[in-house]
């Protein structure tokens, strides 16, 4: 029987470790891909050019492979969601966490699954019907398909992303902080915001990460929303991001213009890198 065991131990041992090195696997596979495919187009084009150009041209008669506008808009729609969804999300991790009663707290964190699986296709469709005119009759513009249109849509799909995380970090914290806390003195809200939070502050981070994830990575939803046009952002101007740019002319693509968004993908795979480096700073920092 101990044989029998420890054999499973082994065979166990072996079988997660083997799934380890497959997830490793795919990340070389993935940034070696990229890179093959990317570096080409970036020497051929001047990286000076590439990176900071500001005329997106790939199908003129002289085509241009500017894509300063695009990094531009991502990380301004990027910056914008988050300043609207983390906030929101968090303090929607708070009271589902500590503050909500029992029953109406099941009904908010059932109402966030559903938004976690609810596909990009169907954000960006009521972003068309809804958000778009609105904010063509709000701000009386000729046409609703913009950067802050996307801000908006974006926001809304990274809140259950945010919350579910930061609820479950909050959840976390051990009961006797909250109670050490009230019976110093502390109200409840003072031992949630200067105690509580404080201590899930790591799985919050992670949370936001995960939510920027969400935000740099979608295409189809801002590309319904935003007017997917080259220009330098605006607030009100029709925009493309990074995603969109891959997105909307890899079907039609071929040759130097292909190559070209395999480099874009290549910068775009690179701003999650920094972005999942810098909260792996972060998070080693609070340890320590």
């Amino acid at each position: 029987m101990k044989r029998a065991a420890n054999f499973l131990e082994k065979a166990m041992n072996v079988i997660f470790t083997f799934c380890g090195f497959i997830a490793i696997a795919f990340v070389v596979l993935v940034t070696v891909f990229l890179l093959v495919s990317g570096i080409p187009a970036i020497k051929e084009i001047g990286i000076f050019n590439f990176l900071f150009g500001r005329v997106w041209a790939s199908t003129a008669q002289s085509p241009s492979y500017g894509i300063l506008p695009f990094i531009l808009t991502s990380v301004y729609g990027t910056v914008g969601a988050v300043l609207i969804g983390v906030p929101l999300g968090l303090l929607c991790a708070i009271f589902t966490a500590k503050m909500a009663p029992k029953g109406l707290g099941t009904v908010i964190r059932n109402a966030v699954d559903l938004l976690s699986g609810i596909p990009s296709v169907v954000y960006g469709l009521i972003g068309m019907i809804l958000i778009v005119p609105f904010v063509r009759e709000a701000f009386n513009l000729p046409d609703g398909a913009n950067l802050f249109s996307a801000i908006i849509v974006l926001a809304v799909m990274i809140l259950p992303t945010v919350i579910s995380v930061s609820e479950t970090a909050i959840r976390s914290v051990p009961r006797e902080y909250e109670e050490a806390s009230l019976a110093l003195g502390a109200t409840k809200t003072e031992t949630v915001f200067k105690i509580i939070v404080p201590a899930a502050k790591s799985g919050i981070l992670t949370g936001i990460v995960l939510g920027i994830g969400r935000s740099i990575g979608e295409a189809m939803a801002v590309m319904m929303v935003s007017g997917n046009v080259a220009n330098m952002p605006s607030l009100f101007k029709s925009v493309r991001f990074l995603t969109t740019a891959v997105a909307s002319e890899m079907s039609y693509s071929s040759g130097l213009q292909r190559q070209a968004l395999f480099s874009v993908a290549l910068v775009l795979f690179v701003f999650i890198l920094i972005i999942n480096l810098i909260l792996n700073l972060v998070v080693k920092k609070d340890v320590k």
